[in-house]
């Protein structure tokens, strides 16, 4: 790919043309993802709490990354979370990340959020670098996971 203008888009219709894209992108976010059904991609996309995020080639066809932003109330604040960033290989080093995580800064801010948090495996080098590029810093705190017997 050449550097070439993009477009942020905020999903709000679901298509098979975006399940097909999204779902090919899936195995460069992780190994064991299993592909989504239309269904599945219809409840991230008509939930309240989640708006999923893509850039788009200059063309407007191809989708060169995703993320999904969830956001939520809480007594204290309003929270949001970046989940599932992937940026396709060959789109890599273009800014086309960094184009995705400042929509997501841009739209938590427009939602109220006054913090913005997301989690990074610990390998992902290049990953760490983008987002700490973008203003994020290591948070000092614990991560659980509960998984049900």
């Amino acid at each position: 790919m050449t550097n070439q203008p993009i477009l942020i888009e905020l999903v709000r219709e679901t298509n098979p043309v975006l399940l097909k894209s999204l779902n090919d992108l899936l195995p460069q976010l992780s190994m064991n993802a299993k592909a989504m059904t239309m269904q599945e991609l219809q409840q991230i996309v008509g939930a309240e709490c989640s708006d999923l995020l893509v850039v788009k080639g200059a063309g407007g066809e191809d989708i060169l990354g995703a993320l999904t932003l969830i956001h939520f109330r809480i007594p204290t604040v309003v929270r949001a979370w970046i989940e599932d960033v992937v940026v396709d290989a060959g789109a890599r080093g273009q800014r086309v990340g960094k184009a995705l995580i400042q929509a997501a800064v841009e739209r938590s801010h427009a939602l109220g959020a006054k913090k913005l948090d997301l989690t990074s495996n610990p390998n992902r080098e290049s990953a760490h670098r983008l987002y700490e590029g973008a203003g994020f810093s290591v948070r000092e705190t614990k991560v659980y996971r509960y998984l049900p017997a």
